[in-house]
């Protein structure tokens, strides 16, 4: 369906333009005509085009490009525009659909507003609610691979209700007959049903089952019996887990309360709740296994000095696990700034200390004068001896290796002691959390906590992915004046940026083009070649705002937490993973100033995967959006890190979703029985 118009409006590829919406550019179309009149400003940025209007195709294309458009085979993204013959299709940035402009000759012929519609080769049912109103029913998106407890795998279609129907039917596309390749079949799905529902979760695209037959039902027995057995491996290791005895950690009122008190922020409710699961774990005889998830920056460390806090009150020793020294340095400085009034010991052991240094470090790790360590793997290593380890936080678990892992329940008393080792409580965080389905099915497992509320007062960080125009078959003033433009507004505030270049080799030459841009910023560098104490230096300079731009490899993705850095300016945002992205943004906005986060891609190169990252990123943009997007995430690239290669087959056959649910219902069935 094309709707004709005769006048569009092509707002330029810059900061001002994107922080309006499309909404704001329809309703202020008149004062920007006004505006244009007067105002060089507007007449240079904000261009409109006529139905009729002479001009020449090759100054038309060159006019886009000087908005900072970027020429592709097929515009799909903002700020995108494609040519085949005669006609232009423009995606602007100030609007949310795609245009198409035809020339006969040297005139503007017409101008379409293209609109994606059902296959005209399929059955069309009577659908409405399309877009968000059918979102809001159902959570899926015309398209989304959905699975039904009893039909198997298919394609969400919309809505559907006749005249006579009280309430909608839910459409969903299976496979067509072989006979009717064109005519897949439908099944409709009444609403008060869409418990039967759930999303497909996979590792790449899934088989749609055909309706009527066999193969639904003997792929589900199959999954089940793969789940019922690794159901009890799973119970299993729970039993030997609560063989495990220690002293109950006793609580201290008026301390953990003053600690609380001197926290600059209020506690959220979330976190007040994952306090009280962690102290409930503490008060218990048996360690503690509980994972704490929640969106970057939501406060999982300041729960971790409370426990950590608890721990060193009852005499226990604590280690903190980190994956790189930058957060490493980072929790040290936190821990110490909240503790050391408390009479708590917090050191460092990390390759910053010298040889001494370590010695001495280990000496009074041994003796038990030192009550919280924090470092990366090495504290794994052997020559630390605890003298008494009661809890060991582990940051980030999934940046560490399989062998790290499995030290992790082994470090605990002290070998040259000749005590039996016993396994410390272990309580690790998480940004990136695993589907709230995995939570469940592994309730008794590991326990897990999350932290879903931000902060009072953070804001929602604006998020724009955008072409960056090469040099080369090309103007390359759009991507430029973006990165001038952000970093213009941003130093105008007395801010800071974070500038991700994807490769050390490649910061010399983007170096020089910031060099260029003449912002007048102090430009540092930051990557994981630099010797350990150039690294920490820059950092404490930039904490400092000695530097007020820093060019780094994602080195700067777990942990920083600098209230002045609000924009991100990411090179390269095609070689970046989803999770890996939704951390580097968490590194902005984490003060009360709007922050904004520009992931930039070379629209020439853009492959299928890194467009869908794309734009789940993009989509998925608000304040705790970390579960939606690691599910998005696991739909991208697999989950074969959280099962493992003998599940992985199990979950892609059945979706990831229903996976959990069956494998919930097995835990429940055996130990129903063994009751």
């Amino acid at each position: 369906m094309k709707q004709s118009l005769d006048k569009i409006l092509i707002a330029a590829v810059t900061p001002f333009f994107l922080d309006k919406g499309a909404d704001w550019f329809t309703k202020n179309l008149k004062e920007i005509e006004e505006n244009r009149e007067a105002n060089q400003f507007w007449r240079r940025n904000a261009l409109i085009f006529e139905v009729g209007k002479q001009i020449k195709l090759s100054e038309f294309l060159r006019n886009i490009a000087e908005l900072g458009y970027t020429k592709v085979w097929e515009a799909q993204h903002r700020g995108e525009f494609s040519q085949r013959g005669g006609v232009v299709h423009i995606f602007p940035i100030n609007s949310d659909k795609i245009f198409a402009f035809e020339f006969e000759g040297n005139i503007i012929a017409s101008v379409s507003e293209q609109i994606q519609n059902f296959s005209e080769t399929r059955r069309s049912p009577p659908r409405f609610g399309e877009g968000l109103s059918a979102k809001k029913i159902t959570g899926f998106a015309n398209g989304d691979y959905v699975v039904h407890i009893d039909h198997g795998i298919g394609v969400y279609r919309g809505l559907t209700q006749t005249e006579t129907q009280k309430d909608a039917d839910i459409i969903i596309e299976y496979a067509p007959p072989r006979d009717r390749p064109n005519f897949p079949d439908l099944l409709f799905v009444p609403t008060i049903q869409i418990k039967k529902l759930s999303p497909y979760l996979g590792f790449k695209k899934p088989e749609i089952h055909r309706l009527g037959t066999r193969a639904w039902n003997l792929t589900k027995k199959k999954a089940k019996e793969d789940i019922v057995a690794y159901a009890k491996e799973l119970l299993k290791t729970l039993a030997e887990r609560k063989t495990a005895v220690r002293w109950p950690y006793e609580a201290f009122p008026d301390l953990e309360e003053e600690l609380i008190s001197n926290f600059s922020y209020e506690y959220t409710p979330d976190q007040k709740k994952a306090v009280e699961e962690i102290f409930s774990d503490m008060s218990k005889n048996a360690p503690m296994d509980r994972v704490l998830t929640g969106d970057v920056g939501f406060g999982k460390t300041e729960v971790a000095v409370l426990a950590a806090f608890r721990a060193a009150l009852n005499q226990k020793q604590v280690a903190v696990m980190a994956p790189t020294t930058i957060l490493a340095d980072q929790h040290t400085e936190v821990f110490k700034k909240r503790l050391s009034g408390f009479g708590v010991e917090a050191a460092r052991l990390t390759r910053l200390e010298s040889g001494s240094q370590v010695k001495e470090i280990l000496k009074k790790i041994e003796a038990g004068s030192i009550d919280i360590v924090i470092g990366t793997h090495k504290i794994l290593s052997k020559t630390i001896k605890f003298k008494n380890l009661g809890l060991l936080i582990i940051d980030e678990e999934q940046k560490f290796g399989v062998s790290h892992k499995e030290k992790f329940s082994a470090i605990g008393g002290s070998a040259s002691s000749g005590k039996k080792i016993v396994t410390p409580d272990m309580l690790t965080l998480s940004a990136t959390p695993i589907p709230r389905t995995l939570h469940l099915a592994l309730s008794g497992i590991r326990a897990i906590s999350a932290i879903e509320t931000p902060p009072e007062g953070r804001l929602e960080i604006k998020t724009y992915v955008l072409p960056k125009n090469s040099a080369k078959g090309g103007s390359a003033s759009g991507g430029k004046n973006i990165i001038k433009e952000a970093i213009t507004f941003e130093l105008a505030r007395n801010g800071q940026i974070y500038f991700l270049a994807n490769r050390i080799h490649k910061i010399p030459q983007l170096l020089e083009e910031l060099k260029k841009l003449k912002t007048a910023a102090r430009i540092g560098i930051l990557h994981g070649r630099m010797p350990e104490e150039k690294i920490v230096k820059t950092m404490h300079e930039f904490r400092e705002r000695k530097l007020n731009l820093l060019v780094s490899t994602t080195i700067i993705e777990n942990g920083l937490d600098l209230s002045n850095v609000n924009t991100l300016i990411v090179e390269d945002s095609t070689k970046l993973g989803l999770s890996q992205a939704h951390q580097l943004r968490g590194r902005i906005g984490r003060g009360d100033k709007e922050a904004f986060a520009y992931f930039l891609y070379p629209a020439q190169q853009l492959k299928e995967k890194a467009a869908e990252r794309l734009e789940a990123l993009e989509r998925y943009s608000w304040l705790g959006a970390g579960l939606e997007l690691a599910k998005r995430d696991l739909e991208i690239r697999g989950a074969g890190n959280i099962l493992g290669r003998a599940q992985s087959g199990t979950a892609f056959r059945i979706g990831l979703n229903l996976y959990f649910e069956l494998l919930d219902e097995a835990i429940a069935d055996l130990r129903h029985r063994k009751s």
